[in-house]
């Protein structure tokens, strides 16, 4: 009875974390698919290792293979990887939590919880990060701040050039930076 249990549980929790959190804020269908069937695939394996002899280690193992397969075949970001391990946590807990009903249901909340905060768009509004690629070769570093200070409108925290290319004049710099203070208001608002 603790496993259809569980399954409900997971299905609601899953629900609210892909649906209700990932696509509202991100809008990426693939990943939605992706996070839901990462979810069920490692619930059913959970349960049946929860219930034969087989090694819990054995399980586990065979869930980094196939996440680290699977996330290094497309190019996603920390953020998606984050929703990525808490689709499987929450299957994890739910495929082996079914003996402790009210620490796995507490826990698979407390994932969620966190999920809905860490990417909640106002907890770092005033913080960006963007590859920006400037059509010269820029090789002064307070040319260069200026320059991306000028085109973000805003307060460059951290340049980091990641290709200086001399000879198509090109530079590529991953920027942190603030917007101006109108510009967080209006995001605000």
């Amino acid at each position: 009875m603790n496993d259809i249990l569980m399954i409900g549980i997971d299905a609601i929790a899953i629900a609210m974390m892909a649906f209700g959190l990932y696509f509202r804020r991100h809008r990426r269908r693939d990943l939605l698919v992706a996070f839901v069937g990462v979810n069920v695939g490692v619930l059913a394996v959970s349960l049946v290792l929860a219930s034969a002899t087989a090694s819990i280690g054995v399980g586990l193992g065979l869930f980094g293979v196939l996440s680290i397969i699977r996330l290094r075949s497309t190019e996603i970001s920390q953020r998606e990887v984050a929703y990525y391990f808490a689709s499987l946590a929450i299957g994890l807990v739910a495929g082996l939590g079914g003996s402790s009903l009210p620490v796995a249901i507490g826990l698979i909340a407390l994932v969620i919880v966190a999920m809905a905060i860490v990417d909640h768009p106002r907890l770092l509004a005033g913080h960006r990060q963007q590859m920006v690629r400037l059509d010269r070769a820029v090789v002064d570093e307070l040319e260069l701040v200026a320059e991306l200070e000028r085109l973000t409108g805003g307060r460059v925290r951290q340049a980091t050039v990641v290709e200086l290319d001399l000879v198509d004049d090109s530079t590529l710099v991953d920027v942190r930076w603030s917007p101006a203070p109108r510009a967080r208001q209006a995001v605000a608002a």
